[in-house]
Formats: structure tokens, sequence, C-alpha cells
């Protein structure tokens, strides 16, 4: 009984002082801190969890213009012409369910991972900010019913155009790695590489 009530007074004494308890203590004099191993199939399933990563939104206006002429006639008779004002919206990011055991190398607290590259998920029209600006239609045709639909498919390919050419894929790219490189350090790794 004296020996525990030894080893209580020393541990009030002990926590009083230094602010550590018993139980911190006897853990300091076992070795210092608990380690956990994390292996590489843990950190390729907590990746891949993250699935569709989407990590920029980018939008833009274009004015797109688009006709149709008649071969024959004048296009005051017979063209159909129609200017879009297209307003859209491209999302990049990456897939990380696309990520395989291959890339990813785990040795003690270090992990390196070779991310799948960057993509566009979706470029869309908003149908409330497009609008068609004008359409002329010839005195002797009636307006393409076929023509404001291959504008609007126009108006997503060059939106999407627009953002690859002012970066969106390397602006996906880099928040896709801030993100998973927080992740794996989150997981308790002390050198992430990130390929």
């Amino acid at each position: 009984m004296g020996i525990v009530l030894a080893l209580v007074a020393i541990g009030a004494g002990i926590w009083a002082v230094t602010g550590i308890g018993l139980h911190q203590l006897s853990r300091l004099l076992r070795g210092g801190q608990v380690h956990i191993s994390i292996d590489q199939p843990t950190v390729v399933r907590q990746v891949r969890a993250l699935q569709r990563l989407e990590t920029v939104s980018y939008t833009a206006d274009k004015i797109i213009s688009g006709e149709r002429d008649n071969p024959i006639l004048p296009n005051f008779l017979a063209g159909d012409r129609l200017l879009l004002v297209a307003h859209g919206e491209i999302i990049a990011g990456m897939d990380l369910a696309k990520l395989q055991p291959s890339d990813v190398e785990v040795r003690g607290d270090s992990v390196w991972v070779h991310l799948p590259p960057a993509e566009i998920f979706t470029t869309r029209l908003d149908n409330d900010k497009t609008r068609v600006y004008s359409r002329d239609t010839g005195l002797f045709s009636s307006p393409d019913p076929n023509l404001e639909g291959e504008v609007r498919a126009e108006a997503e390919r060059q939106l999407r155009t627009a953002a690859v050419d002012d970066g969106i894929l390397k602006t996906a790219e880099t928040n896709a790695r801030q993100t998973v490189n927080s992740l794996l350090l989150s997981l308790g790794f002390a050198n992430v590489q990130i390929r």
C-alpha cells in the first residue's frame, strides 16, 4: 500500500510541476510517441476515396455567330444568321479513382504518389445568361431549327478551348496536388512527394 501511495504522490508532484500526467510519463519512458504504420493499399484506398476531385471552376463569355448560306440566292433572300452571347462554366480536376497501386510507394514515414493527369469534367452553358442576341432570316426562308443548337455546341467547344489556353488544367493539377498532400500529411506521413 505504501508503494502505491508513493507512486501516486510522485505522479501528483510531477503533474503539478510539469503538467505531464502518469499516462504521458509512462509513454515517454517507453520510447516516445506512438507510431502508426500506414501501408500502400491504405494510401491508395484513401486517395481513391476522393473520386472525381473538382479543383477549379472557370467561367467565361463568348460571342458566337453561325449562318446558313444558300448557294444560289443572296443571304438577304435565303440566308439564316444567328448571333449568340454565351456564358458558360468549365469544371476541371482529377479523377483519383484512376490511381493504381503502382502509382504509390510507401517507405516508413515517406510516400511517393504519381497522380493521374488533370482533365476537364464538364463544359456547360448557363441557359439563364446565354441568349440569342440577333437572328436574321432571309425573305424567302424560314429559321433553321438546328442552327441554334449547332452554335451552342460551338460555343461550348470554344469556351473549353479558351479555358485550356488560360491554364485551367495546370491550376486543376496544382489544386489537386495540394489536396492530396494535405490528406497524406494528415495520415501521418512526414515526407510526401507528389509527381
